[in-house]
């Protein structure tokens, strides 16, 4: 261990797309090197390592082997960023390293969605806190500065005076996943509300929680939903998905859904009833990535909208050259008047929430946001799942919870569900 140096040797657990949002994070993320790289796909490893060393965050070592690479003394903390079907076994793996003595950690940090079912969740949970782990959830849109200092500006001076908020709406739109297995419902635990509901949901907690409290303080109700696959069930979006991702994602015959709303309705520490309305969609075809944010008070307001960028960019039908991700995520243009964000790690959270867990593994704090929250998240996405399917509003939690698998999730479900009314 190098316990007695400053800076936290961090390995990360994955090299695909969300791996490499965090090395291009840590540019601005104190006191940690990136010290080794995991992955099963050794040249995706390597390009990310390149990587690193080219933005002087570190020299990571490449690993294909996960206790290999947890062993790995320079390795001190661990963010998992590996696709969703692999995580139990890599919590499974890590943990069975710390608790034999062969591996000593600070911390391990969770991308989201935390897990595909509740019963993994609460497995995951399990083994990592069974071998005295401290844990964070990576939620990064509970980071992102202008979601942090809206929800301070309305608490500190609108709340006060007139009254807690009392409705949060919050959505997160794009074209689709730039990988196939995202597509595929058994692989990723279901569509575009796994994937992507969870950061919604979370964020719309986040804003209606009280200043200096943790989410737990507001307690979930009720859960609403609907699902349904409105693009990319069409006969030429079939064809065109196949095209770009593979036969395996084949939606004519196990579609996952590409739109899901929901709506959780909490009480709060006061005993009033407040609202999260949560939107996700991968059928979105604008700029690129579009997240926005609304919270309604008595007397006040919050708007955001990461596409009402400070700056603009046009190029004319003249400019001409190839498809790119070089304005915005998901970018969907390359012509015409173009938003672009500098800094997307700043905007959407990552270098806030890569900083906060840093110092929490060094200083041996509590991460506000844990797998605690990580479950509990997952928790809410399953029972929307569950309403979704029933379509009938549920308590929360509904019962049998902990052993649903959504329909998605298991190649089962139907896009003209949507149109069917709920049994009386």
């Amino acid at each position: 261990m190098r316990s007695t140096k400053e800076k936290l040797g961090v390995g990360i657990v994955g090299s695909g797309f969300m791996a490499r949002f965090h090395v291009q994070s840590w540019v601005n993320v104190r006191d940690a090197d990136i010290t080794a790289i995991c992955s099963t796909n050794e040249r995706t490893a390597y390009e990310l390592a390149e990587l690193c060393k080219q933005l002087d965050v570190g020299e990571p070592k490449v690993y294909t082997d996960i206790r290999e690479f947890v062993r790995d003394t320079n390795v001190e903390a661990v963010w998992v960023a590996a696709p969703n079907y692999a995580r139990l076994e890599i919590a499974e793996a890590i943990a069975d390293e710390v608790k034999s003595g062969k591996a000593e950690l600070k911390g391990i940090a969770w991308e989201k969605p935390m897990a595909r079912t509740v019963s993994e969740g609460k497995r995951i949970l399990e083994v990592i806190e069974s071998a005295g782990i401290n844990h964070g959830y990576l939620e990064n849109q509970l980071y992102a500065p202008s979601v942090v200092r809206g929800k301070e500006l309305i608490w500190r001076r609108g709340v006060p005076i007139a009254g807690a908020p009392y409705l949060a709406r919050c959505a997160e739109e794009h074209s689709g996943p730039h990988r196939p297995w995202f597509w595929i419902g058994e692989k990723q635990g279901g569509g575009v509300l796994n994937d992507m509901l969870c950061h919604s949901v979370a964020a719309g907690w986040f804003l209606l929680t009280p200043l200096e409290q943790r989410l737990d303080a507001l307690t979930p109700k009720t859960v609403t939903a609907t699902i349904a696959c409105l693009k990319w069930s069409r006969p030429q979006y079939i064809e065109r998905l196949k095209a770009m991702m593979g036969s395996e994602v084949d939606y004519a015959k196990s579609p996952a859904e590409d739109y899901a709303t929901a709506e959780v309705v909490f009480e709060a520490p006061n005993g009033e009833h407040v609202i999260v309305q949560a939107t996700t969609s991968w059928s979105f075809v604008g700029a690129g990535l579009r997240l926005t944010f609304e919270v309604l008070g008595p007397e006040y307001s919050l708007f955001i909208n990461s596409l009402d960028t400070e700056g603009r960019v046009f190029f004319s039908r003249e400019v001409k050259g190839p498809a790119g991700e070089d304005l915005v995520e998901k970018q969907n243009a390359e012509q015409g008047l173009m938003p672009f964000l500098a800094d997307e790690t700043f905007t959407y959270g990552y270098i806030a929430e890569n900083r906060h867990m840093v110092k929490c593994f060094l200083e041996g704090t509590r991460p506000f946001s844990t797998l605690h929250e990580g479950l509990r998240i997952t928790e809410l996405l399953m029972a929307c799942y569950m309403a979704a399917e029933l379509r009938r509003t549920l308590p929360f939690p509904p019962d049998g919870l902990d052993e649903f698998v959504p329909q998605v999730a298991m190649g089962t479900w139907r896009p003209e569900s949507i149109a069917q009314a709920a049994a009386p």
